[in-house]
């Protein structure tokens, strides 16, 4: 519940950036292997899956085979599976469609326009390359079970073997109208790793939730594991200090958005979303959102008002009062 409020907000601004026209979900994942350097260097090699992600998409994109366009998306950050597991990967919402080098529309009539496979050779490419870079210039960290990492043979080896495993990116689904792709992206943009009611019980030593078993099907399973533990899984997915999750490219990027998402919109006939929060208090948002008027008293009905600490009441005393 905690990010319900920063989530509205968030998604009551992008209306005003998504257009009535097909939308991909792409997620780009990479080998477990590379987990513990990765682990051991988050905002070198978070930074560069965005980096590796996004390069991908914009060179197949512009790519005339494929669909010879600009096109935008937003890159989302993940770092755990279901058990809260580390598992680092991009969620990416993508555009289905673009402009073209005369600043025309164009797209492939509501099929994704990328093969999966290609999308997948180019993404371990790209993201290999940037992570030997980072080695070679000896800016990478190497902690735990990745101290081995830093003999050069040992990190040659893992290169090659993560050069010979097929990576995985696919695409979960489409999404027909605005609308959707909205309420889509506030799923995943303000998630975090566990939420409230999948925590099933606890005890003084231990915490049961719930967690998605992939080997039967994707069933719900309960899993009990110590408390410490269950800590330790958590703080695994806590951001860098000031890292960005959520990025915007492409069309979609700040520089772009104003100009060519308003051509955009015109090419295509949508209407222009007005925002219902923007320039709003924080009391008319949650009046608008939830229907509560926090300035309500619940006993009275009377208007609340609020009551300012003097200089002798200490200021974490103010509060609202009828």
């Amino acid at each position: 519940m905690c990010q319900e409020f920063p989530k509205e907000k968030w998604i009551d601004a992008q209306k005003e950036n998504v257009l009535d026209a097909p939308y991909y979900h792409v997620v780009f994942t990479v080998p477990e292997e590379l987990n513990p350097i990765i682990y051991s260097n988050q905002k070198l090699l978070y930074d560069a899956l965005y980096h590796a992600a996004s390069a991908t998409l914009n060179e197949l994109a512009k790519d005339s085979k494929y669909l010879g366009a600009d096109i935008g998306y937003i890159c989302i950050l993940h770092t755990w599976g279901s058990a809260m597991n580390y598992h680092p990967h991009i969620h990416t919402i993508v555009l289905g469609g673009g402009l073209d080098k005369d600043s025309k529309w164009k797209d492939t009539g509501g099929k994704f326009f990328l093969p999966y496979g290609v999308i997948a050779k180019v993404f371990r490419g790209k993201y290999l390359c940037e992570l030997k870079s980072l080695w070679n210039d000896s800016r990478l960290e190497f902690h735990g079970t990745a101290e081995k990492y830093q003999n050069h043979y040992c990190f040659k080896g893992l290169l090659d073997e993560c050069y010979k495993k097929d990576w995985v990116a696919y695409c979960k689904e489409t999404f027909n109208g605005a609308q959707s792709v909205i309420n889509y992206l506030g799923k995943y943009t303000h998630r975090i790793a566990i939420s409230n009611h999948r925590i099933k019980s606890m005890t003084e030593a231990t915490v049961t939730y719930a967690v998605k078993d992939y080997k039967n099907k994707g069933q719900w399973k309960e899993k009990t594991v110590p408390g410490e533990e269950f800590i330790r899984r958590f703080l695994m997915h806590v951001p860098p200090k000031r890292f960005v999750r959520i990025r915007h490219y492409g069309l979609l990027s700040c520089r772009n958005k104003s100009k060519k998402m308003t051509h955009c919109r015109n090419l295509l006939g949508c209407k222009k979303y007005i925002s219902a929060l923007k320039n709003r208090s924080a009391t008319e948002m949650i009046k608008l959102l939830y229907n509560i008027d926090v300035c309500r008293c619940s006993s009275c009905g009377g208007k609340m008002v609020p009551h300012l600490p003097d200089k002798h009441t200490p200021s974490v005393l103010a509060h609202m009062r009828c």
